[in-house]
């Protein structure tokens, strides 16, 4: 059988053929013409050879309608199609109340129909969404946890969010360092990973204050296509990154890295602590791929809360600190590390970037139009696991949130899920927040 886009023009070019064959068999028969060119002189033969021409002529007829029903879809279906025939159109005006329940009863059906697809289709997925890789993205990320200390508020909040994906969430105060709950503690202490794409903001600060772009410099990235700053950030365009990469070169790479502590221990109380890894040299294939995605760096989820918050509140890095009993909490003072001073003026053109990613970007899973979130995601594979980043900070003007999300698992482990994660934290904490205040106005205190 033809295809749907070739049938017309094979129908077309059989009813022509059909045509003519009416055309000579009806209008032209040999007969009629030996009568009119004067070979046949006898009435009665005439009559003979008139009547056979006229049956033939019927005849022929017959077969040429019957043809063109049989293949031609203007007139019929084709009979080996497959396919009933339209329903014939209908002059009554059903029913308001019958059409009513018969469209809702069938809206129900679809929509049945469609749960049940996805159902299987997402149950199919979870079966071999692992496949390959070495570790779970599923089980109990907070089973080994150490929760004294942790803002229960907050941590509650974390939880919800976080659910029974293995990963790892971590909620620091940006306007001061505190670490206010770490949802598997295991994983966000005890070694460092690939940052993936969330070493980004800390390329773009470089490439600024380095003059090697300016926020309005558009770079080529394919596809006839022209980028800034903010809209890399906001795709997390890997060309664009990669030939800033290649025009600051490892060294200043480096130089900026370590103006944000990457390498180090992000404070030197915090029991099992990762102090992560930076490369001493460019990687294999040269600085862009550091640029990137981190290729050869090693960084803990603490370390990227300590980033992200030096971003957020202005381009102060504070030391973190997680004060766990009472005493520790009651005595518990901001530590300075350094001022970024030399970057503050460029940090408007990366939040503007973050700002983006969650407004129409790869971190668009986070977006909430009541809570503003700035964020950056991440996704790389390494050791046989797929890692799954966001780091962010929620409202400008005055955040009191930091939140770094790390998955680590199978194939569902990606940025966008990470995003989507910190998006319900945020949702969760703020709307704690809101009940305990109207709580509080209730009872007076």
């Amino acid at each position: 059988m033809l295809p749907a886009r070739h049938l017309g023009r094979a129908a077309d070019s059989k009813v022509s053929l059909s045509y003519r064959i009416l055309e000579f068999w009806s209008f032209s028969p040999p007969a009629v013409a030996s009568y009119r060119s004067g070979s046949v002189s006898n009435s009665t033969q005439t009559k003979e050879v008139l009547d056979k021409t006229l049956c033939k002529s019927l005849a022929t007829l017959a077969v040429a309608i019957f043809f063109l029903i049989a293949i031609n879809p203007r007139f019929g279906v084709a009979l080996d199609s497959g396919t009933p025939p339209p329903a014939a159109p209908t002059r009554a005006r059903p029913s308001l109340k019958h059409s009513s329940t018969s469209k809702l009863h069938t809206a129900r059906k679809q929509e049945s129909a469609s749960r049940l697809a996805i159902s299987r289709r997402h149950g199919r997925r979870r079966l071999r969404s692992d496949a390959g890789y070495r570790f779970s993205s599923f089980g109990d990320p907070a089973a080994e946890d150490n929760p004294i200390g942790d803002d229960p508020a907050v941590r509650q909040a974390a939880l919800t969010a976080l659910g029974n994906w293995n990963g790892s969430l971590v909620v620091v105060n940006p306007n001061t360092g505190r670490v206010l709950s770490i949802v598997n503690q295991k994983l966000a202490l005890s070694s460092g990973f690939t940052p993936c794409s969330t070493f980004k903001p800390v390329v773009a600060l470089a490439a600024l204050k380095e003059g090697i772009i300016t926020p309005n410099t558009r770079l080529y990235v394919g596809s006839r296509q022209r980028m800034d700053v903010t809209e890399a950030l906001a795709r997390s365009n890997n060309v664009f990154f990669h030939k800033l990469g290649e025009m600051l070169g490892f060294t200043r790479l480096a130089q900026y890295a370590h103006e944000f502590s990457l390498g180090e221990k992000t404070s030197d109380d915090i029991p099992g602590e990762s102090p992560g890894k930076f490369p001493t040299t460019a990687p294999e294939g040269g600085a862009g791929y550091l640029a990137y995605y981190g290729m050869d760096m090693e960084v803990t989820p603490l370390q990227m809360a300590a980033v992200i918050s030096a971003v957020a509140n202005g381009g102060t890095l504070y030391e973190l600190q997680y004060p766990r009993t009472a005493d520790e909490l009651s005595e518990f003072e901001p530590k300075v590390r350094r001022q970024l001073s030399d970057l503050v003026e460029y940090l408007p053109q990366v939040k503007a970037g973050l700002e983006a990613a969650v407004l129409y970007g790869t971190g668009h899973q986070a977006y909430d139009p009541e809570v503003q979130i700035y964020g950056k995601t991440g996704t790389c594979s390494e050791d046989g696991a797929r890692l799954g980043w966001f780091v962010s900070y929620a409202q400008e003007q005055q955040p009191k949130y930091v939140a770094v999300v790390l998955l680590r698992g199978g194939r569902m482990m990606f940025g966008p899920h990470a995003a989507e994660i910190a998006g319900h934290f945020y949702r969760e904490v703020l709307r704690n927040e809101r009940i305990a205040t109207q709580a509080s106005v209730v009872t007076g205190k």
